[in-house]
């Protein structure tokens, strides 16, 4: 409790333990992190130094003739949910409240004509959040580096400010955005964000973690080991209550680096995501502000689970009313009647996309070739949630093979354009029947400090 003493104790590492095997030093030594001893089972002199230790213990006094802990320790084990593991701040899902989340279109920009309009896809989910905090106060939060403002999320500032503990300076007042009592978790150290993002749902809150595309591989290992708890957790441990998700999302990304150049181009950490336990992992790339207005409020009102969204900040061209993006979002992937001239009957070619910029110059591609080739049928498909490139048999979001055929067909070439690095598609796609006709363009590890259409030029999509 608030004003009780809480004692601290400094030991040496591998306390009580021999204090030298073999004329080494054990206690209070590194190799007390090691096997310290290799041999007991043919060196008789480890062995009895190993008995040694372990009656060091004195076993006898805290066990009865039958091996069970007596009576007077057993007793001092709490009990209910004083218990560690009944502990409901341990056990999250049990004290977890649903978000109170508003209605997405009111943040939703309107779009009179496809193609027409151009918005900066994250400037109106920055809004959004910033009503969710203010609707959640005691059980949201965001978490990013210092770039809350550069991936166009500023708006959140309106509800909460960052969290400052040290000093405020004069200038702070100047912009600073800075409180004692902020909901915004800033620092320039991915890890620490994201440690705090998996504690705070832990223990029953919800939040977002958000940061450049190139360096969310900061996080990896960090990914890793929670997708492993939570897959357990998920699926093995029926105890434990749903959690909150956790939500990703990677802006800044590598298509639009006009300034920063080759340093900030890397589209991988998917890659990764896609090596993870099917049962906790979703991959989201949104074409534009609407559809990432409806991914980010499906992937806060879901559990267990960690959603990637991959979404740039500059402006784009919009290509869906709010109405389209939530059906759209829902299916997670579509056929785009409007640049497509198949009529519904079988195409020559389908033209396909996975990101907001690649999806642009798809589209661009389809104008091109309606224009030139004007009897060629083609097919154009958007793909909203990666995983419905992949067998309903390896993902939960997975297509089945009569889905994936009745828009890709089975013999028809496919030309894919896609945010990351082109393998990932061949990687996920590679059992469906029509694998052999498609042909993916991607990021090829071609970049410097250029503009948007070079870095297309170079990379072919």
């Amino acid at each position: 409790p608030p004003g009780q003493p809480c004692p601290c104790s400094q030991r040496p590492k591998g306390w009580t333990a021999p204090k030298k095997i073999n004329g080494h030093k054990i206690e209070g030594s590194w190799r007390a992190h090691q096997v310290p001893f290799a041999n007991v089972r043919d060196n008789p002199a480890q062995l009895q130094l190993l008995e040694q230790w372990l009656k060091s213990y004195k076993p006898e006094e805290l066990f009865d003739e039958h091996g069970s802990l007596i009576p007077a320790l057993r007793d001092l084990a709490p009990r209910g949910t004083r218990r560690m593991s009944a502990n409901p701040h341990a056990n999250g899902g049990l004290l977890r409240k649903e978000l109170d989340l508003p209605d997405i279109r009111d943040y939703a920009v309107k779009v009179p004509r496809h193609g027409a309009v151009q918005y900066e896809n994250t400037k109106p989910l920055g809004e959004y959040l910033r009503d969710v905090m203010r609707n959640n106060m005691t059980n949201f939060r965001v978490f990013g580096p210092d770039e809350t403002a550069s991936n166009r999320l500023q708006a959140i500032y309106e509800a909460s400010k960052k969290t400052w503990m040290a000093d405020l300076l004069p200038e702070d007042a100047d912009g600073g955005e800075l409180a004692r009592d902020g909901r915004v978790m800033e620092m320039l150290s991915e890890h620490t964000l994201i440690g705090w993002l998996e504690g705070y749902l832990l223990t029953g809150r919800h939040g977002l973690f958000h940061t450049y595309e190139a360096f969310a591989h900061i996080i990896d290992s960090m990914f890793n080991q929670y997708a492993k708890w939570l897959d357990i957790s998920k699926n093995h441990v029926a105890w434990r209550a749903p959690v909150a998700s956790q939500n990703i999302l990677l802006s800044s990304n590598v298509w639009r680096q006009d300034h920063n150049g080759f340093s900030h181009q890397d589209p991988g950490f998917v890659d990764i995501v896609t090596n993870k336990s099917p049962s906790v992992v979703r991959i989201y790339l949104p074409p534009d502000a609407n559809t990432l207005l409806a991914v980010a409020d499906h992937c806060l009102r879901t559990t267990d689970c960690i959603n990637v969204i991959v979404a740039d900040k500059q402006k784009h061209l919009q290509f869906t009313t709010i109405d389209e993006a939530v059906v759209h979002v829902a299916k997670g992937i579509g056929l785009w009647e409007r640049a497509s001239t198949d009529d519904n009957a079988e195409p020559d070619v389908v033209l396909a996309a996975c990101g907001d910029v690649v999806t642009m110059e798809a589209l661009a591609a389809a104008a091109i070739l309606r224009e030139r080739l004007p009897d060629l049928k083609l097919r154009f498909i958007n793909v909203v949630d990666l995983y419905k490139m992949q067998p309903a048999s390896e993902h939960p979001h997975g297509s089945t093979e009569r889905e994936f055929d009745s828009l890709f067909t089975v013999d028809k070439p496919i030309i894919f354009n896609f945010h990351g690095y082109p393998w990932l598609i061949h990687k996920l796609a590679y059992r469906f029947k029509g694998h052999d006709n498609l042909h993916v363009r991607g990021y090829k590890e071609k970049g410097n400090i250029n503009t948007p259409l070079e870095l297309a030029m170079l990379n072919e999509t």
